[in-house]
This record gives C-alpha cells, sequence and structure tokens, in this order.
C-alpha cells in the first residue's frame, strides 16, 4: 500500500538529525507530561518513536486519500451557497480522514488537546500533505494559526478557539483587502468597541484563503483616524457568531480546491487578541513567518510531486526504441531537479530547527527565566530562524516553479494535457512565490542579514567543520564560492546609493543561498551517502550562479543605475 512517509528515505534523514535531541528534550519539559497523559513520551526514543508513527498515518492518509481525490477536487473546486462556501466532495472527505486521525493542532500543547510536536516533524506532515495536494494543505495547513493565538492571547482565548482547532475546526487568516495586498498598512476594515467593551468589524477583505473557515484571525483598524501600521489590532472571529458572508470564491489558475475568498464583514463581534496597535508590527509579523515556513513546506512537497511525476514518466516513456530517461538531455533535468528539490528540503528543515529552537525557549521563558546561556541561545536561534525564513520560502518556491516547468518539459505534448497530473502541479506551483510575500518581498526581509553579516557568520561556522576526504574538494569548490560572495557584498555595499544597492539585493541573496544551501547538502552527505550525487549536480549548479550573479555586479557600472530603473 502507497504511504508518501515510507517511500521517502529524506523525511526519517531529518527527522534524525541530531539536534532532535536536543529539540525534543526541552519541547517535552524533561518530559513532564509522561505522568499526567498517558500518550505523552516517557523518553527522547519514546518521543521519536511516536512521531514516526503519526508521520506513518499522515503519509497513509496523503497517498490513498488526499492524492486520491486532487484531481476531482481540482475539477469540482467549492463553491458558494447563501453566503458560504461548500467544498468540493473529495475535500471534505480529506478533512474527515485528518480529524479522525487526530491530525489537527498538532504542535499544540497536550493540555489544549494537541500532540505536542516541535514544528520539525509538524512541517514534515506539510510537506506530505502538499505532494498528495498543494491545494488541501492550504486548508490543513493553516491550522498553524493556531500558533499565533497560543502566542499572544489570553488563556480563555487559548482554551476556547486551539481546543477546538485541535478537535478538527478549520483556521484562515485574513490580512489583505481589495486596496491593501502586500501593502498591509493600507488595511481599512473598521473595528468598532461599543459601549460595552466589545468589537465589531465592518469591512471587506479579499483573497482569503479558506475565507469561510470555523475560526479566523483578522488585521483591522481599531484606531480612529489613524492611516499607517501602529492604528492596526487583531482580532478573533467566531463563525458560529455571524456577520461574515463569502461574497465570491476567486476562479484562480491553480489551487482550485483551496476556496479564496472575498469576504464581507457586518457588524460582526470579535474579540481582540493582545493589545490595540500591535496587530500588525508584532503579530502578524509572527504569523506571516509562521505562514512563509508553511509555504515553503507546500514548495518543496509540490517539487516532490513534480520530480516524481517527471521520473516515472522518463522511465516509462519509449522513443526511438529506449526509455527517454536514457536520452542524456533528459537525465540531465532530472538530475538538476532531483538537487534542486534535495536542498530545497535541506534549507527547509534547518529553518525548521531554528524555529524550533527559539520558540520553544520563548514558551520556557513563560514558565521560568531563562539563565544567561538559554537567553543566548535564544537570541542566536532567533537571529537564524529570522534570516533562513524568507531565504527559505524565496528559493524553494523559486525552485518548486522550475521543478513544475520541468516537469511539463520531460512530459512533452503530453504534458500540456489534463490527462496528466503534471498539469495541475504545474499549475498549483506558480502561487507559491508570490502569496504570503512575493519572492521579491522575501528578498526585502532577507538583504539585511547579507548586510549586516548573519548569513556569512553562519557560512564561516559551516566552513570550520572537517569533512571527510571524499568530499574536501566540494568544500573547497564552497570557500571559494564564499569568497566571490563576500567580495560582491563588498563591492555592493561600498557604493553610497541605496537603489544600486536595492538593484543587486537579489542578487546577493541568492549567492548566500546558494552557498548555504550547498552546506547543508554536504552535512547530509557526511550523514549519509544517498546524498552525494545532489551534493555534487548543486555545488555546480550553484557555483555557475553565484559566479554569474559575481560577474553582474562586477561587470556593472554603479554610476549609471539610472539607466536602467524603469
Amino acid at each position: 500500500m502507497a504511504n508518501f512517509y515510507n517511500d521517502n528515505d529524506s523525511l526519517k534523514h531529518y527527522l534524525n538529525h541530531p539536534m532532535m535531541e536536543k529539540i525534543v528534550d526541552l519541547k517535552e519539559r524533561n518530559f513532564a507530561d509522561a505522568d499526567k497523559y498517558d500518550y505523552a513520551p516517557q523518553n527522547f526514543e519514546d518521543a521519536m518513536d511516536s512521531y514516526d508513527r503519526v508521520l506513518e498515518i499522515v503519509g497513509d492518509i496523503c497517498a490513498n486519500v488526499i492524492a486520491e481525490n486532487a484531481e476531482d477536487v481540482d475539477h469540482e473546486g467549492p463553491v458558494v451557497k447563501n453566503g458560504h462556501v461548500e467544498y468540493a466532495s473529495g475535500t471534505a472527505r480529506n478533512l474527515d480522514a485528518c480529524r479522525k486521525a487526530g491530525l489537527m493542532g498538532m504542535s499544540m500543547p497536550r493540555r489544549l488537546g494537541g500532540l505536542n510536536f516541535p514544528i520539525t516533524p509538524y512541517i514534515m506532515a506539510a510537506d506530505m500533505v502538499s505532494r498528495a495536494d498543494a491545494g488541501f494543505e492550504n486548508l490543513w495547513g493553516l491550522q498553524d494559526c493556531a500558533e499565533t493565538i497560543y502566542e499572544f492571547a489570553n488563556e480563555e482565548q487559548k482554551m476556547k478557539y486551539i481546543t477546538r482547532v485541535c478537535e478538527g475546526e478549520t483556521m484562515s487568516m485574513d490580512l489583505t483587502e481589495p486596496d491593501a495586498g502586500s501593502d498591509l498598512q493600507s488595511v481599512m476594515l473598521k473595528a468598532s468597541k461599543k459601549e460595552d467593551g466589545s468589537w465589531v468589524l465592518n469591512g471587506v477583505k479579499r483573497f482569503i484563503t479558506n475565507g469561510d473557515s470555523d475560526i479566523h484571525l483578522v488585521l483591522a483598524r481599531s484606531e480612529e483616524g489613524s492611516k499607517d501600521g501602529r492604528g492596526l489590532s487583531m482580532f478573533i472571529y467566531d463563525k458560529r457568531n455571524g456577520g461574515v458572508t463569502v461574497r465570491r470564491i476567486e476562479n484562480k489558475m491553480g489551487i482550485k480546491g483551496s476556496p479564496t475568498c472575498e469576504l464581507v464583514y457586518k457588524d460582526a463581534p470579535a474579540e481582540l487578541v493582545g493589545s490595540t496597535r500591535l496587530g500588525l508590527i508584532k503579530y502578524v509579523m509572527a504569523l506571516m513567518n509562521g505562514a512563509r515556513l508553511g509555504i515553503a513546506a507546500q514548495s518543496v512537497g509540490i517539487s516532490e510531486a513534480a520530480y516524481r511525476e517527471a521520473l516515472g514518466y522518463a522511465k516509462e516513456r519509449m522513443q526511438f526504441g529506449k526509455a527517454i530517461i536514457e536520452f542524456p538531455a533528459v537525465a540531465e533535468i532530472l538530475s538538476v531537479m532531483k538537487a534542486k528539490l534535495d536542498a530545497s528540503r535541506a534549507l527547509l528543515y534547518a529553518c525548521t530547527r531554528f524555529v524550533d529552537m527559539y520558540k520553544i525557549y520563548d514558551d520556557i521563558a513563560k514558565e521560568r527565566p531563562l539563565t544567561l546561556e538559554e537567553k543566548k541561545e535564544q537570541k542566536y536561534y532567533s537571529r537564524l530562524a529570522d534570516a533562513f525564513t524568507p531565504l527559505a520560502k524565496g528559493m524553494t518556491s523559486e525552485y518548486c516553479n522550475q521543478n513544475a516547468y520541468d516537469c511539463i518539459q520531460i512530459h512533452g505534448g503530453s504534458g500540456f494535457m489534463k490527462d496528466y497530473a503534471c498539469e495541475r502541479i504545474y499549475r498549483d506551483a506558480r502561487i507559491t512565490s508570490i502569496y504570503e510575500g512575493t519572492t521579491q518581498l522575501q528578498v526585502v526581509a532577507a538583504i539585511r542579514h547579507v548586510t549586516t553579516g548573519t548569513y556569512l557568520n553562519k557560512i564561516r561556522e559551516f566552513e570550520a567543520q572537517e569533512v571527510s576526504p571524499a568530499n574536501e574538494a566540494i568544500k573547497n569548490t564552497l570557500v571559494f564560492m564564499t569568497q566571490q560572495y563576500a567580495d560582491a557584498v563588498q563591492a555592493v555595499m561600498g557604493v553610497e546609493d541605496t537603489k544600486y544597492h536595492d538593484f543587486m539585493a537579489r542578487r546577493l541573496v541568492e549567492m548566500a543561498g546558494h552557498i548555504i544551501m550547498g552546506y547543508l547538502l554536504l552535512e547530509d552527505a557526511e550523514r549519509n551517502e544517498e546524498f552525494h550525487k545532489s551534493l555534487v549536480v548543486y555545488v555546480k549548479y550553484g557555483q555557475a550562479e553565484v559566479e554569474k550573479h559575481a560577474s553582474f555586479i562586477g561587470n556593472f557600472r554603479p554610476e549609471q543605475i539610472s539607466d536602467y530603473l524603469y
């Protein structure tokens, strides 16, 4: 029987990363829940066995339910009836299977009904769900909105809403509006405080993923007369209370099973989360970072699906008396696809480990003061998570699109037909580099870690690690690439022109990404020789890309920057 966990040794490789022991010990508070809950682990080995078993269940559902429904869901799609969304029949079956298996609220504490999983195994589940059906991941994966409630809401709200998510209710984050897409400071949905201290919301939200969910996190303008981000607050809207209708579902290119809605709020009752005026500058930033990590997982899952579809077709399609995989031109495409996939997954799980560490320390700090060593570690991993999240979202989504493109190319004319899954995969992939912040916005978030040295410092840490003689030449290549990157950063920042800095930002971020992904694959190959082929291909690919960017920067005359701007 098919299983998307058992057929993918990469997931087990990252689940067993050396950092996981510390992550699990911290997450479980030295396994203090063992005496309170019969399903809580007794020790590290018990915890890992639990993750393994649950991920195997996820893999089974993904392969035999979600993936099986994907084509029908894509064709049927959701509809609006009486102001509310009715999911495609396959989507309803998917949700039912996930609820019955207890796969909602996976990362939430046990006292709230969750499994208390670290982010890393939860993201592995998202990786598999996305491979099965990227559109369904947008419904199932929005359970991570509960993280924001857990971090910033009061105890009463946590007990009221997170327990419902763990029981299987769905969530959405209602941020964007007709005139406020990436520019969330322009949000105008009005939050009004009534005489009894309660709040109501009025206005319109647009492009809301799973917009008719059970529980919504809503960004709204609470401060009368304000026009910037300082006038925005975060609210919880409960569908049970009424006041919100779905005006329409957008007719999208891809992820058709995921209803993207335009919502009308009319005196909709809502609860304030945390403090007023912090909605955008604090709460949404945390919410978006979680969402971006989710899109990185979605991108890796789609890349996995694209690679497997391409590989399977190349092995079966006969031309000129032999399978097309035997033609070097096709084999070359597949080898690069696999290298990009493996590099993407390496970056994704490096990022999840950093997020796990800093979030766990944040949570512990609510229970007791951190030691000086813990504060130091918390700061270190928080900075790495901040640096790696936009890098992961940007790089993995671009590779996702490239792999979907190459999957179609290997299928040739057949790939243009709806008879093959690659056509749907190609359409689904396109959104990953757009929503939750375009690739260009990820560059804006990442570039400060170029200029402040976060990426270079982490690269130097990688560089200081010893490698086996078999990988010494590859490491030397990465060292040379790092010098090219450092020289390029110095050259760009040596010019006192912010327009020039912005013009070159993407190239600098990508250079850092190629080197970091190369080192992560090198670490993987040191632990498991199965990664060696992808390591060699990716470093050669990355070397060419770094050289290309270095050459562009070196040959560009900064004083002529105005001639190239539109």
